[in-house]
């Protein structure tokens, strides 16, 4: 067996894992609020995209709605990222042999990879295009890109249960 298949029986049987994994209510509890993380901060996250692409809230400086909208979307994915580890830990034995869990991961880290690029690259130099209609290629990139992965990360997310 492989190192990462035995740290996944151990999350499996533990104690907490067991618990969650059993509770009538708990289970439902965390996987709804990983949802609604995910609803909160994907869907806020396609305004500010959709405004990086010119296609959304043209009026607004782009500064302006990354700032409105960031302390929320990062709020959001504190708690999609805090259920998701739980429900990886209840359920971790029979989400690895699943084929689309590999493929969610791999959107998650193209996604964290995207924001990487924007936050220390294409947003570095926002002040001078900030207030324009339609933002520099660069930024139009980043903001599909995003639109896309997250997307990709939804869906797969939502094929989990299905494709296991």
């Amino acid at each position: 067996m492989s190192i990462l298949h035995d740290f996944a029986q151990l999350l499996y049987d533990s104690d907490f894992g067991t618990a969650l994994r059993e509770s009538q209510y708990a289970f439902p509890v965390v996987e709804g609020a990983h949802l609604l993380g995910l609803a909160f901060s994907v869907g806020l996250l396609a305004f500010a995209d959709l405004r990086l692409a010119g296609v959304l809230l043209r009026d607004e400086p782009v500064l302006h709605v990354l700032g409105q909208l960031r302390p929320f979307i990062l709020g959001g994915f504190a708690i999609t990222f805090a259920t998701g580890v739980m429900l990886f830990w209840a359920m971790s034995i029979k989400l690895l042999p699943n084929p689309i869990f590999p493929v969610k991961l791999i959107f998650i880290l193209l996604a964290g990879v995207n924001f990487l690029w924007f936050e220390f690259g294409v947003a570095r130099g926002a002040a001078e295009w900030s207030d324009c209609p339609v933002p520099p290629v660069r930024a139009r990139v980043a903001g599909w890109t995003s639109l896309v992965l997250w997307s990709a990360v939804v869906i797969s997310g939502r094929l989990i249960p299905y494709l296991g």
